[in-house]
């Protein structure tokens, strides 16, 4: 049932199996790593099928990352000169190799506790050469030039509250990388404005999405439905079968092991201190970040089984971690090598997926191993995309559901506006199908 589209009703496959696709990669610090291994595979499986030329963001209609996800999706969409990924998978490691210990530099202190006196007195690190890097590397790279439609959550915290939809200023993709980034005791928040082409002007003060949606895979699909729920679809007269499906993946940056999380023993007698900082870990902030990821990821397994689809999604999580393998900014090359191995283990490890009783994970009969749904899902990828872009592309174009935009929308952009919604910065897709795909069926 792996390559059936996910509204399916029938035992009979439709004509053309149509897709809408995304791609969501969780927040985690260096812990990004682990999905700069994974996408590496990924990609180098779709260029065995089509060239050495192909990249991710050529076969994902959405791609979504917070934090440290949010700097991987900047790196896959953000265009070069050419206006081609300014990464490609194989990039992504040794960016993070390279970059992490000048991000978190690990001073040792004359004593002790300085680790936890300079938590109390600011951020722990001040987040210059993340801000010099990405700003070297994206330069004045706007958010409307992302080669495929995206999306990045950030929490403006002067606002404290959901705002409602309107159109959100073209901002650069670096101001925003740095505000998704910028974890609460890690990093400083980010202020920055934009300016509309009438001169009115918006101020921004965000700190990292991961507060509310670590996981952003929810948030990209419950986007995707709501455009088309908005377009001019007839819900009532069309059946399910004539909708694309979807086919999701979805990568954590690993949690921690069961029998190493707190207990409430320890913890019932932690005060405000122990909560921010306890045994080189942040409790308050795992916790958070990882009960978020879980809900979304809970939820997210429902919505597909429920379509009769559990094999169109792919969650691919690493439950394993201890100690430091756990942290966010423990940037030695000792750890982060140790991440790249737990990476390529993630690789080899048999798929999994929640059960929806106990909320664990665990492993699918007869599923084979991650490499093996990867390998799987770059055939569907592959076999969308040229679909596309194929000699029946006007039949096809025939047969997929025009795909508007709310006539209340402004548009910033003649493929994108921009939008918060629930304090989430992203881009919102005129048309789901990428346009670096170059068929648009509106």
């Amino acid at each position: 049932m792996g390559e059936i589209p996910c509204f399916r009703q029938t035992d009979q496959p439709p004509e053309f199996k149509r897709y809408i696709t995304v791609l969501s990669i969780d927040g985690g610090g260096i812990k990004g790593i682990l999905p700069a291994v994974i996408l590496d595979f990924l990609e180098a499986q779709l260029q065995e099928l089509d060239g050495e030329q192909a990249r991710l963001a050529d076969y994902f209609d959405m791609i979504a990352g917070t934090s440290t996800g949010g700097l991987v999706t900047a790196m896959l969409t953000a265009p070069n000169e050419n206006n081609r990924p300014l990464y490609s998978g194989q990039g992504i490691k040794p960016f993070y190799l390279q970059n992490c210990p000048k991000i978190f530099p690990q001073t040792h202190s004359i004593f002790p506790f300085g680790k936890l006196v300079k938590s109390l007195l600011g951020p722990l690190y001040d987040g210059k050469h993340l801000h010099s890097i990405l700003k070297d590397e994206l330069k004045h790279t706007k958010l409307s030039q992302a080669i495929t439609n995206v999306i990045i959550p950030a929490f403006d915290i002067k606002r404290m509250q959901p705002a409602k939809r309107k159109p959100l200023l073209d901002a650069n993709f670096s101001d925003i990388c740095i505000s998704t980034s910028a974890a609460p005791t890690f990093l400083p928040g980010h202020e920055f404005v934009t300016t509309d082409q009438n001169g009115n002007v918006r101020e921004y003060n965000l700190i990292d999405g991961g507060v509310a949606a670590n996981n952003p895979t929810l948030i990209a699909i419950a986007e995707v439905m709501r455009e088309m729920f908005d377009s001019s679809i007839d819900f009532y007269r069309t059946k399910p079968i004539d909708y694309p499906g979807l086919l999701t993946i979805s990568i954590g940056t690993g949690a921690a092991r069961i029998d190493e999380k707190f207990d409430i023993k320890r913890a019932a007698k932690w005060g405000m201190l122990d909560w921010l900082l306890y045994g080189g870990t942040t409790p308050l902030l795992e916790i958070f970040s990882q009960a978020s990821a879980d809900m979304v990821d809970i939820h997210t397994s429902l919505l597909f089984q429920a379509l009769q689809s559990e094999n169109n999604y792919l969650r691919i999580q690493e439950d394993e971690l201890s100690g430091i393998e756990n942290s966010v900014d423990i940037a030695t090359k000792e750890n982060l090598e140790r991440l790249v191995a737990i990476g390529e283990r993630m690789l080899k490890s048999p798929v999994s997926r929640v059960n929806l009783e106990t909320g664990l994970t665990q492993p699918v009969n007869n599923g084979g191993t991650n490499e093996d749904a990867l390998k799987r899902f770059a055939r569907m990828l592959s076999s969308e995309r040229k679909l596309r872009v194929g000699r029946n592309s006007r039949e096809i174009r025939r047969r997929v559901p025009q795909l508007k935009m709310n006539d209340s929308t402004t548009l910033l952009h003649p493929r994108k506006s921009f939008k918060i919604i629930n304090n989430y910065i992203y881009t919102h897709p005129i048309n789901l199908i990428s346009p670096s795909l170059k068929l648009s069926f509106l």
